[in-house]
């Protein structure tokens, strides 16, 4: 896997033979095989070129059509190579993965026409895979369905029987089951609460075995913007631990998609806290002849953290159209989080007396004191509410407190960016009225490298596009998108829809802001006969590539998604219609609540910027080659603003 596509002179720069051999890909080799030479991609190498000679930051922004994901992996592939270390392509989510690795995708495509043997594996997030503990409780469960029975009864034999002399392998990723819905899913896949680390199971879990897999990678290891930034937030505390870090060693990173990375960077640095995972961890401590102090002190911070909860529960109140619950910061609360906080440097203290008398597992008191460590980093954040985002879910019996920090940029600058390493952002929408610094400043970037192409096709020509306001004498909820509106505004949304796709014959993406309007408008279509002559496919009802690939391959059918405004592409007339359910306006979460919060403008400076970006996002999914052609349709009761109509008619051809 480590030999050069190119003939390697050691007397000279490697970048450079690599660069030539690359533009030789584009100018010569890719255009025998039937391929469009495009002077956008021969640029972007060139560009690329200088990030990879001095190990820099580039911002790539190209638009669709450009070919810069073969350029990026080109580059990627052969630097691997040259360092002996694997690189890291981190994408938006799950299913902007799949799109990369798909058999008719551009990996595959390289490997095909340069005679290359590419040694390219997944790094999936840990909730793409079963938990066998999740699952041993549903299959017991007398009332739930065969389908889990089923499942354990398909997982490998050496699961089962963990003596038998066999190999191992990976194995239950979300994808080995395209049937089951995501809330099946989420009966036996893993989540956050899950103590990976002392159960018993890990050593023949399919994400443990997926993780000694993909790290034997010599030359691409793709992943989420999520799993990456897991990677980055735990390297020291597992190092601390003796764990192996999430991902190896690399040699570059590549965020495609990367105008979204703050938010996985945000969402990774998220704490979770739950007062039954906490107490089911500290009791830990009480296995074994302990002393009395420490016993007491288990059980006095136990009963603190339960107080804690109950006042959580107290002064919460919850957020209308949502399924979290503001915090009243007050000194009551504040108080008890001081409360267990004391409590917590108690048992620390206890710990350094209790480890020199050997007496706890010093592998399980590893663990506990890790777990301590992040409960106070967490509690800490609780005391400087000018830098945090907090709130909780789930009712008082089974709260969970969530608490995010705000900015990520100091870490990120030092975790990451401050590296001497390849750091390639690309996407078609990475800059602000020309400038990349918005993006930069936002992750802590202090200087970077950056261009921007354009798209090669002919918009005006291939796409038309069509504003659809709501109509007049349809009512709507003050403030509430289209799929909270009332049950008839809805309808008439649908048979306008309908409408749309009797011209198309099918062959349309419905793009929805969030998960509410997808479930309303599909409970609308069962009002009216002329949805049944077309294949509706909903995002969640099966797993998200399965539902892509059928929608390909079935030309007339009707794709419903929430997550797919990135990525997605599908040349060619199975998608030949995008439909907008409602202008993609951020929604009402804790992140954006605080964005708000603190701008002078909020509407101006949070809403319109994320609104527009997604916009053009969407509307990227129809044109994907210079033979396509097709209609965009734009539904938005905020098109009757004057601002908003004018800002939307400059993105369309």
């Amino acid at each position: 896997m480590n030999t050069y596509p190119f003939t390697f002179d050691p007397g000279q720069p490697f970048i450079k033979q690599a660069s030539d051999w690359i533009a030789d890909v584009f100018y010569d080799i890719l255009p025998e095989a039937g391929f469009e030479v495009r002077d956008e991609q021969i640029y972007m190498a060139f560009q690329l070129e200088k990030a990879y000679a001095e190990k820099k930051t580039i911002f790539a922004e190209a638009g669709v059509g450009t070919g810069k994901t073969l350029v990026y992996l080109l580059y990627a592939i052969a630097y691997a190579r040259y360092t002996r270390k694997p690189a890291i392509i981190a994408c938006a989510d799950e299913s902007l993965i799949e799109q990369l690795v798909k058999p008719e995708g551009d990996i595959s495509k390289l490997a095909k026409h340069l005679n290359l043997v590419v040694d390219a594996r997944l790094g999936k997030s840990p909730d793409q895979y079963i938990c066998l503990n999740k699952l041993d409780v549903v299959r017991d469960d007398a009332t739930e369905s065969d389908v889990y029975r089923d499942i354990y009864a398909g997982l490998p034999e050496f699961v089962h029987y963990p003596d038998t002399m066999q190999s191992f392998y990976p194995y239950g990723n979300r994808k080995e089951y395209p049937e089951l819905t995501d809330g099946e899913w989420n009966r036996i896949g893993w989540d956050v609460f899950q103590d990976c680390l002392v159960c018993p199971q890990r050593h023949r879990c399919g994400q443990t075995l997926s993780r000694e897999h993909y790290r034997k990678s010599s030359d691409l290891i793709i992943c989420s913007h999520d799993f990456y930034m897991e990677h980055v937030w735990t390297y020291d505390a597992r190092k601390r631990e003796g764990q192996l870090p999430l991902l190896p060693d690399h040699s570059s990173v590549v965020f495609d998609e990367g105008h979204l990375l703050e938010t996985a960077a945000q969402n990774a640095l998220t704490h979770k806290l739950k007062h039954s995972l906490f107490e089911s961890i500290v009791v830990r401590l009480l296995e074994g002849e302990v002393r009395e102090t420490l016993a007491l002190a288990v059980e006095e911070v136990i009963l603190e953290s339960d107080i804690l909860f109950e006042k959580l529960a107290k002064y919460s109140q919850p957020v209308p159209a949502s399924d979290r619950k503001e915090i009243n910061w007050n000194e009551d609360l504040m108080n008890q989080v001081g409360r267990v906080q004391a409590q917590i440097a108690v048992i620390e203290e206890e710990l350094v007396f209790e480890s020199a008398l050997f007496t706890l597992d010093d592998y399980q008191l590893k663990i506990v004191e890790e777990h301590l460590e992040m409960i106070q980093i967490a509690l800490n954040l609780c005391r400087k509410q000018d830098q945090l985002i907090s709130w909780v879910t789930g009712e008082e019996a089974d709260l969970t407190l969530v608490i995010m920090p705000k900015k990520v940029k100091e870490i990120l600058n030092e975790k990451v960016f401050a590296k001497k390493m390849p750091v390639i952002f690309s996407s078609a929408t990475l800059s602000v009225e020309g400038s990349f610094d918005y993006i930069a400043h936002s992750l802590g970037i202090d200087k970077y490298l950056a261009f921007s192409v354009a798209s090669p096709y002919d918009y005006k020509e291939q796409m038309q596009a069509n504003l659809m306001p709501v109509l007049p004498g349809v009512t709507t909820t003050s403030g509430a998108s289209l799929g909270l509106l009332d049950l008839n505004a809805v309808n008439v949304q649908s048979e306008r829809v309908l409408g749309l796709l009797d011209q198309s014959g099918g062959r349309a993406l419905i793009l929805f802001s969030s998960i509410e309007e997808l479930a309303a408008f599909r409970q609308s279509t069962q009002n009216f006969t002329g949805y049944a002559k077309y294949r509706m496919l909903y995002e969640g009802s099966a797993e998200i590539s399965h539902l892509i690939s059928a929608f390909q391959q079935d030309e007339t059918s009707v794709l419903c998604a929430v997550t797919l405004w990135e990525g997605l592409d599908i040349p060619g007339p199975s998608l030949s219609n995008v439909i907008v359910w409602s202008l993609p306006f951020p929604s009402n979460d804790p992140l954006f609540a605080s964005r708000r919060a603190e701008a002078v403008n909020a509407f101006e400076e949070v809403d319109m910027p994320y609104m527009l970006l997604r916009l053009r996002q969407g509307m990227g999914r129809l044109i994907r080659s210079r033979e396509d052609s097709g209609s965009v349709s734009i539904f938005g009761r905020e098109l009757d603003q004057p601002d908003v109509r004018q800002a939307v008619e400059q993105l369309l051809p």
